[in-house]
């Protein structure tokens, strides 16, 4: 471990990032210690240094009832006595953070399955998500929304959004760290010309305006639509973390930059409706198909987005949970909100 924090400081970005990667991480190691072939407990476990280290018990395990993997922990936070009166707004009380995939046999092909139903669109009606939110629900409901931190990587990370989202929707805004979240579309970011990178993202927009316009007159026609329940969302900033060179997640990128040069060309207007559409889902629902998906978990209006742009030799590092707690990156932080 890489880290050196002994006190967590809610108001120091590097300290939260490092923080909550690292509990994403314990989340790893807990099912690292579990897997059958290792099966180390009490003090050959390898687990408890992630989160004991920043002053975090370790208060329950989240357990997938489909394989019985930890999918997720829930952490609270328990300061030394010499900081028990600084005020509660530096910290939270509880983090509860959620692993993304691992590549071993007991926990592939549940894994796997998950990532089939996240592309799509139907995450939600899978029994790890809904343990999950429902345990971010029973905290927030016990503790208060300000004292609840979500965290997550890759898959974990589309766990922590879509109930980040499920909770923004009841005006609850909870503080996010979202590592490497899966975003479902061409990784049109990783295109070096800029010219064609910017004429296919303007059409992609125009073809998706236009499609969901006459998708929501043919529901209207079929049923009462009211309100934006996109713009409903805007008020929750969830920190998204993301690798310029990581096709998982870097075309969140272009995603909430190209807003920007389509209000700077005139198409705003455009761009407000397209953002919040996916093009495969679209089509599907103006085919009449996939009445049961929800909206796609990777669209959202607002965001503290931070780019590593460190220059990493391959997938794994570009990908992976650990580079978040180094302290010798490139980042590039920037706020987005929905207009």
């Amino acid at each position: 471990m890489v880290v050196e924090i002994t006190v967590l400081c809610r108001t120091n970005a590097d300290h939260r990032r490092s923080v909550a990667a690292c509990l994403v991480q314990g989340v790893y190691s807990l099912q690292h210690d579990r897997h059958r072939h290792e099966k180390r407990e009490d003090s050959q476990a390898l687990a408890p240094p992630w989160w004991e280290s920043f002053h975090f018990e370790l208060l329950d395990r989240l357990v997938d009832a489909a394989d019985l993997s930890i999918f997720g922990a829930i952490y609270e936070y328990k300061p030394p006595p010499s900081h028990c009166n600084d005020s509660i707004e530096q910290r939270p009380r509880y983090v509860i953070a959620f692993r993304g995939t691992l590549k071993k046999i007991d926990t592939v092909l549940r894994d796997g399955e998950l990532s089939f139903y996240l592309i799509q669109n139907r995450l939600h009606q899978k029994s790890r998500f809904k343990i999950g939110v429902q345990a971010v629900q029973d905290k927030v409901a016990a503790v208060g929304d300000s004292n609840v931190w979500l965290a997550g990587h890759s898959l974990g990370a589309a766990m922590a959004m879509l109930a980040g989202k499920t909770m923004a929707k009841r005006g609850i805004f909870l503080e996010s760290f979202l590592f490497n979240p899966p975003f479902v579309s061409v990784p049109i970011e990783r295109i070096n010309n800029k010219i064609l990178k910017n004429g296919i993202r303007i059409t992609g927009s125009v073809i998706t305006a236009g499609l969901a316009l006459a998708v929501k007159a043919k529901n209207q026609n079929q049923r009462n639509v009211s309100g934006d329940p996109f713009a409903a969302l805007s008020a929750w900033l969830p920190c998204l973390f993301v690798n310029q060179a990581d096709p998982i997640c870097c075309e969140y990128i272009g995603y909430f930059e190209h807003r920007r040069q389509m209000e700077k060309i005139g198409a705003g207007c455009i761009e407000k409706i397209a953002t919040q559409h996916s093009f495969g889902s679209l089509l599907k629902s103006a085919e009449g198909k996939d009445s049961e998906a929800a909206e796609p978990v990777h669209l959202i209006p607002s965001a503290n987005l931070t780019v590593n742009q460190t220059p990493t030799e391959d997938f794994k590092n570009a990908h992976g949970i650990h580079q978040w707690w180094r302290p010798d990156l490139d980042l590039h932080p920037k706020l987005y909100r929905y207009w």
